[in-house]
């Protein structure tokens, strides 16, 4: 997205960063940065705006849930994966074939993964 104007910082960079901007997990450099493009750009800071609502709208509506620890977990060793580069079950390898996790399908699950790593 870009409003057609001109900004230090461009609007497809400050929407590529807006949830770290949201969840405080930027520097301060770059949260300045996004702060100055908001008050020039009206579209992104809609969408910043529109954003917010949302999160705090979930933040209010499932804020007292908790995950169950297995399925935390599970969603953290994701994640790892993928930035680890590794393929994650469900993903289909070069092969046309998906990746099964072998803690969950036994031998089967680890025959594929041997092969998927054989393959690469």
């Amino acid at each position: 997205m870009s409003c057609g104007n001109h900004h230090d910082t461009e609007c497809s960079e400050v929407l590529d960063h807006l949830y770290e901007y949201l969840d405080n997990e930027m520097g301060e450099g770059d949260c300045a940065k996004l702060r100055e493009h908001f008050d020039e750009c009206s579209p992104c800071l809609e969408k910043y705006g529109l954003e917010q609502a949302i999160k705090a709208l979930v933040k209010r509506s499932c804020g007292c849930d908790t995950a169950p620890s297995d399925l935390r977990g599970k969603v953290l060793a994701r994640i790892e994966h993928i930035r680890a580069g590794l393929p994650v079950e469900g993903e289909l390898v070069s092969g046309g074939e998906p990746v099964h996790d072998a803690g969950s399908t036994g031998t089967a699950g680890a025959q594929v993964a041997a092969e998927a790593a054989a393959r690469d």
